[in-house]
């Protein structure tokens, strides 16, 4: 009972703290590094602070990065890869870690590091069990080693999917919501711990996946406009997906005895690109819906009129993600790779038509782009060279349903040979591909389809040489070019 009287008076105080914020300090960006030309850290915070952004969460601890934060009093979420916590089950490697990537930047005029993210997803069902042993001892021993390093105030949490709770089949209500049976001992250990050290638990909801997954998935449900055909669940109504899922997550809580503990929402967001329901437009909707309710501390029909902490996944396009989700993966930036907005957005949650500030002081390649040279004389081998472009480039965009779908064979072979020649700086043999390929100082982009020039060095952390993942690319450009 302890806990749970502990956890209302967080909430409490956290609701009290937000009604005197401005909309921007409620909210946290995710900021993702896996891109083959991620922006220069000091541009990238910077940008964060033009936009008012004063929360963070990364997915690892790295240095630049971190010096690149202090010093702004941004509040940071820093991270342990899934691939350590095997490691961070032995207490002195986990002493060690906290030394070298907490306290070595946490102090005043340092960096504002609020929690430690220990692992990402690591229950996710598809991942069948790989780190279920090894996820609880990581988060007892790196929340232990902050405590003993005098940083109780930095909470450890673990960033879950959505799919560790459920509703039964038959009742398939927010208020059966409980752990997924596979999982269900192990999360009500893990919300224990959570709750005796006041740390939160953190969840990612999408909205965006559930229409994905579902072709019967009802749309307007994923938004939070109102059109959509109520779910009613007792003396509740939901209206929307995201407050839905939200109450299963505490309907969950409450089963396991701690229904009143602190929940962040480690990631939510809607993509732009790389599938049909993935477009600029349904991306303002989503935003124009939820930032409003955020600001309002609107709540959900659990929790209502309660102040939520809330990081948007994410700033940034990032075109080395896995695509094995779905292409749309290398598309969650509310700004495009280089740092430039993709349509309106106010996150104070007023309902402006502005735009974001975007980043300053990006240097691009030169306005050169590689295209499909239609006088090659064999013209045998496109196919295998447009696959091997998509190999190492993201030529997402030429998918079903996206933005460069729909070009004819000449321009899809442009688009994926350009997006290699922009990987590889621009090199001269970068746009060759046995002839087939020349360069051209003349934009080839379309009004639906954009050709990109590449950041260059000068504003990056990258060569350029990290190689894209092999994936559903090159199949996607092949079938479209053989139709």
């Amino acid at each position: 009972m302890a806990a749970v009287n502990l956890g209302a008076w967080l909430c409490a105080l956290l609701a009290a703290v937000a009604a005197v914020l401005p909309a921007a300090d409620a909210l946290g960006m995710n900021w993702g590094t896996q891109a083959t030309h991620p922006l220069s850290p000091r541009i990238v915070v910077q940008m964060l602070r033009d936009n008012g952004i004063k929360k963070v969460k990364l997915f690892d601890a790295d240095q630049g990065t971190l010096n690149a934060l202090a010093g702004t009093d941004i509040e940071v979420m820093v991270a342990i890869p899934n691939n350590l916590l095997d490691i961070m089950n032995d207490k002195d490697n986990a002493r060690d870690w906290v030394r070298h990537n907490v306290s070595r930047y946490h102090f005043d005029g340092g960096v504002n590091i609020k929690y430690v993210a220990v692992g990402n997803e690591p229950f996710l069902a598809s991942y069948n069990g790989t780190f279920d042993k090894v996820t609880f001892p990581a988060l007892q021993n790196i929340q232990n080693a902050l405590n003993d390093a005098g940083f109780s105030e930095i909470k450890a949490t673990v960033p879950l999917n959505a799919d560790v709770y459920n509703s039964p089949a038959n009742n398939q209500v927010p208020s059966a919501g409980r752990f997924r049976t596979d999982v269900a001992p192990l999360m009500t250990q893990m919300v224990q711990f959570l709750a005796n050290n006041s740390a939160p638990f953190t969840v990612n909801i999408y909205p965006y996946l559930s229409l994905y997954l579902s072709e019967d998935f009802p749309v307007d449900f994923a938004f939070f406009d109102g059109l959509a055909k109520p779910l009613v669940d007792g003396e509740r109504t939901y209206t929307n997906v995201f407050d839905a899922n939200f109450d299963t997550l505490v309907s969950a809580l409450a089963a396991v005895g701690h229904g009143d503990l602190p929940i962040v929402i480690g990631e939510v967001g809607w993509p732009t690109d790389g599938d049909k329901h993935a477009t600029n437009a349904l991306a303002k909707r989503f935003y124009d819906g939820l930032l409003p309710r955020l600001a309002a501390n609107t709540g959900t029909p659990l929790r209502p009129s309660q102040y939520m902490e809330v990081y948007l996944f994410g700033l940034l396009d990032e075109d080395v993600k896995s695509v094995a989700p779905g292409a749309f993966e290398r598309h969650w930036g509310v700004l495009r790779f280089d740092g430039q907005p993709k349509f309106p957005m106010d996150l104070t949650g007023n309902g402006q038509n502005t735009m974001l500030v975007p980043a300053k002081g990006v240097q691009y390649l030169p306005r050169t782009w590689c295209v499909y040279n239609p006088n090659a004389e064999d013209k045998s081998k496109l196919v295998e060279n447009v696959n091997y472009a998509c190999t190492f480039a993201d030529c997402t965009a030429l998918g079903l349903g996206s933005t460069c779908y729909g070009m004819d064979a000449n321009g899809n072979a442009s688009y994926a040979f350009n997006m290699y020649f922009q990987v590889q700086n621009q090199k001269d043999e970068a746009c060759d591909f046995q002839a087939l390929a020349v360069p051209t100082q003349t934009d080839p982009s379309t009004a639906a389809c954009s050709f990109p020039i590449q950041i260059a060095a000068a504003s990056s952390t990258s060569s350029g040489h990290r190689r894209a993942r092999a994936g559903p690319l090159g199949a996607a450009a092949l079938l479209v070019l053989l139709q």
